[in-house]
């Protein structure tokens, strides 16, 4: 956070989360899969780009290795095949330079821009990502948020750097009676730290994995935008659909 950045509006934080929750598409992840095929034999690109599609099934089933996301889905992938971790942050870096571009498209939330503008004088914005800082700025342009927010935090290093970033809210809130929300698409990673901390949280996807507790979740952000709304005006109801879980 940076340090003119000061919690105020009653204390009222949105931490939100990029990909897969303010921004859609498989394009990102898409570009990242292909970049670390280029690491390899022209032989075994094909197989390297199945086993990914393998392993993102493993996200539904009751495989012992489930991934956290697609990403994570690529990193499984990648240990079958004996790519080592510098090349896969190599490839994911090389992926980030195409964010938002013809190579790796993002895809808007609808009416989120809307939406954000409209909550502004409500609560403050805060966008905090592991990705690094490329190309966000240009991202934000494409999905009409570049003014949204009143923080954005790149490589943040979660789950463990989302947590640091959850005290210093708390520390920049002018009356310490912190009151936040966080948002995003992995439980472990967007939500957790915020649950331990005694924080709400809004899972985005259509399952939740064993031993997720999220306060709400919807399968797209929209459909949350009454709940954080009624949030907002301290008359936020329960999860608006039941969670559902991995069969064991």
């Amino acid at each position: 956070m940076t340090e003119e950045a000061h919690v105020h509006r009653n204390s009222r934080v949105l931490l939100f989360d990029f990909d897969g929750t303010i921004s859609l598409g498989d394009g990102p992840v898409a570009r990242y899969a292909e970049c670390v095929a280029q690491s390899l034999s022209s032989g075994a690109r094909s197989s390297f780009l199945h086993a990914v599609e393998e392993q993102k099934i493993g996200c539904v089933n009751s495989s012992a290795m489930r991934p956290r996301d697609d990403y994570d889905a690529i990193r499984l992938a990648a240990a079958l095949f004996s790519i080592p971790a510098e090349a896969l942050s190599q490839a994911y870096l090389q992926s980030r330079l195409d964010l938002a571009g013809a190579l790796a498209p993002i895809e808007a939330v609808p009416g989120l821009a809307n939406f954000l503008r409209g909550v502004r004088s409500e609560a403050f914005l805060v966008l905090a990502t592991n990705a690094p800082a490329t190309r966000i700025s240009d991202a934000l342009d494409t999905l009409d948020l570049h003014d949204a927010f009143d923080d954005v935090i790149t490589s943040v290093g979660k789950p463990v750097g989302l947590g640091r970033v959850l005290e210093r809210l708390r520390t920049a809130s002018l009356d310490r009676s912190l009151r936040l929300l966080s948002i995003g698409d992995v439980w472990v990673n967007d939500l957790q730290p915020a649950f331990l901390q005694g924080f709400q949280t809004a899972l985005i996807g259509s399952t939740a994995p064993p031993g997720a507790t999220p306060t709400y979740q919807a399968e797209r952000l929209d459909e949350l935008f009454p709940v954080i709304t009624a949030w907002l005006s301290h008359e936020a109801p329960g999860a608006i659909a039941p969670i559902p879980h991995f069969q064991n």
